[in-house]
């Protein structure tokens, strides 16, 4: 188990040392009919190769070529390339950058130009990381769109629900008007009420959204019904109220005036005793 926890770990070292070691080229534009396989084949004649990722282009632009009548094979927006040697990198895009792609004649991408550039102290693990990051959000941008939908088409649904229960009771209201209306179509149905005019032949079931309790009605009547007190009765108290009204303020001035003799008092006894004293 050591053994091969010591070799996993020097292989680690060795990649890692490797890795530094490596450069990463970038392509601004790929042209169109070129894929990956292509790229590396062209640019392997210029040095070692390690990794190439090709971006797909945006599906509404492929739409939008689908429907110009142009070719439909998948197509490139930009791509990076790894080299062993980031000393090559770097020549390679110093020395292809504005340069014609040549190749055969026939190809579709012959009179295109390169458009690479040399990245310096990029790694391809920043590559994967920023792939990962954008397929994240675009996978969570999606899951909100679908969630939106769902919730449109519930509210739709239920909406439509409810015009029908609403149609429904439309027609039976109708349809009782019109057999009230006719003493004909009355006394048939009280006749035959297995077959009553007025009742359609498939009902909808209507969904309980909430329950009330109900509450008794107030009558029309009800304040002549509601016990008064008799006239007597309201002067007397009217009588009783003035009585009170006058008691109090008599009580109120009976306090002032005790008040107004105890401070006469406390200023008579100050003055005898003052004489006294002297």
């Amino acid at each position: 188990m050591d053994i091969t926890r010591k070799s996993k770990k020097k292989k680690l070292v060795k990649e890692g040392g490797k890795d530094e070691k490596r450069g990463v080229c970038y392509l601004g534009r790929i042209p169109p009919r070129m894929d990956p396989s292509t790229l590396r084949q062209m640019l392997s004649q210029f040095g070692e190769i390690q990794r190439v990722y090709l971006t797909p282009q945006d599906p509404s632009a492929q739409v939008h070529n689908i429907r110009a009548g142009k070719f439909q094979r998948q197509n490139f927006s930009e791509g990076w390339v790894e080299f062993s040697d980031k000393r090559v990198a770097k020549r390679v895009a110093n020395m292809l950058n504005g340069e014609q792609i040549g190749g055969r004649k026939r190809s579709s991408f012959y009179y295109d130009l390169w458009n690479i550039k040399y990245l310096s102290k990029f790694k391809w693990d920043d590559l994967t990381e920023e792939i990962a990051y954008k397929k994240a959000t675009r996978e969570q941008k999606l899951a909100l769109e679908i969630s939106a939908a769902k919730r449109e088409r519930d509210f739709y649904l239920s909406k439509v629900d409810k015009s029908r229960a609403l149609s429904c009771i439309e027609e039976r209201l109708k349809k009782k008007q019109k057999v009230e209306e006719d003493p004909g179509l009355k006394q048939k149905a009280e006749e035959d009420p297995e077959n009553k005019p007025d009742l359609p032949v498939s009902q909808p079931k209507r969904e309980v959204i909430r329950r009330f309790r109900q509450k008794t009605p107030v009558a029309d009547n009800a304040a002549e019904i509601r016990p008064r007190l008799s006239k007597d009765i309201l002067a007397g108290v009217s009588i009783f109220c003035l009585i009170c009204n006058h008691i109090f303020f008599l009580i109120c001035h009976l306090i002032l005036a005790c008040n107004s003799i105890c401070r006469y008092l406390v200023v008579l006894s100050a003055q005898l005793f003052n004489d006294w004293h002297t």
